[in-house]
């Protein structure tokens, strides 16, 4: 009883009492010592994460030329850009198109050789390319090819042929895919390239409709985010050329300055049509094409449609203004047929 008397008069530590408040403000102060590194760190990082890295310093524009004349339909550099980028590969199929088994640049497919076979080539007159019928009667009278041609016959007496692009992304000076970009995914490079930051992208696809080339695709089957190629960045970087134009035997694709790159290819044009090659074109050289040219540019030995290429592609963006006009005067006209049947 002694021992219960005592307990019940020794006072308790309340929040209350003296001792329960000097209690309590030693917690806080512990507290406090322990929060402030904490909300200090907090404040460095995010401190880190909103400043910004200077710009690296600006380089001359980058870009291919690929001569269509050289190709051979090797595919190395399809090979090369999916190992270099590490890119997958889908079982072959039989398209139907010749040997061409990939069919069309997607997201796991930067570089696409196409093979478009012309057979019994004649012009609007329904004679031969470039009196090719004179030459193979010269050539036959004076024993250059035998009367009957052994299996095949040389590809310059004859009719047919085959045309040959590695087709890749062109790069534009004003690129419609960066334009429709709502998160800035798509952004240029110090070399003037264009680059897709992956951990930006959301997928949207705006970039997908807005390519007149049809070059950036989705992959549905993977991360659902938009891919393309870069252009070798991470080797343009180290000073060295892309994996495709490094693995090309004939040097049709070629990599350089932009500006060195298109004088070459005037040069070359000249002397294509020196040899009386006169179907010989350039694509994508001058600026008539998206208001600023492309920085992967070709030369063709066709129309550019034969090569699935439009003549003259369009800059969705140029659609915005008048379409938000005549939106305007749509939605003013409905507003006064409003009021005019309301007033009845």
């Amino acid at each position: 009883m002694a021992l219960e008397t005592s307990q019940s008069n020794t006072p308790q530590a309340t929040p209350f009492t003296r001792e329960g408040l000097s209690v309590s403000m030693q917690l806080e102060s512990s507290d406090r010592r322990t929060q402030g590194p904490m909300l200090l760190e907090l404040a460095h990082s995010i401190q880190s994460m909103l400043h910004k890295e200077p710009p690296p310093p600006p380089q001359p524009a980058m870009g291919f030329f690929t001569d269509t004349s050289l190709c051979i339909g090797c595919k190395a550099c399809e090979v090369a850009c999916k190992q270099w980028n590490q890119l997958p590969a889908r079982d072959p199929v039989w398209t139907g198109s010749s040997y061409d088994n990939t069919g069309q640049l997607t997201a796991i497919t930067w570089r696409h050789v196409q093979f478009i076979e012309q057979v019994g080539r004649r012009d609007g007159g329904g004679a031969l390319h470039s009196g090719i019928d004179s030459e193979i009667t010269q050539a036959r009278s004076d024993g250059t090819i035998p009367l009957t041609p052994p299996g095949t016959a040389l590809p310059f007496f004859n009719t047919e042929r085959w045309l040959m692009m590695s087709d890749v992304c062109k790069h534009c000076a004003h690129a419609p895919c960066q334009e429709a970009c709502p998160t800035g995914a798509l952004i240029r490079t110090e070399f003037d390239t264009v680059y897709v930051q992956q951990d930006i992208c959301n997928g949207c696809g705006y970039c997908v409709v807005a390519c007149p080339f049809g070059v950036i695709m989705r992959d549905d089957y993977g991360d659902y985010q938009a891919h393309k190629c870069t252009l070798c960045y991470d080797r343009m970087k180290d000073g060295l050329e892309p994996a495709c134009a490094k693995a090309c035997p004939t040097d049709s694709i070629q990599f350089g300055e932009v500006e060195q790159l298109k004088a070459h290819a005037r040069e070359r044009l000249g002397l294509l049509h020196e040899r009386e090659v006169t179907e010989a074109r350039l694509y994508g050289v001058d600026d008539n094409i998206l208001d600023g040219g492309l920085n992967s540019f070709f030369l063709l030995l066709d129309e550019p449609e034969v090569y699935n290429l439009p003549q003259n592609p369009q800059r969705p963006s140029k659609n915005v203004i008048p379409a938000s006009l005549w939106t305007i005067v749509a939605a003013a006209v409905m507003g006064l047929f409003g009021i005019f049947i309301f007033k009845k």
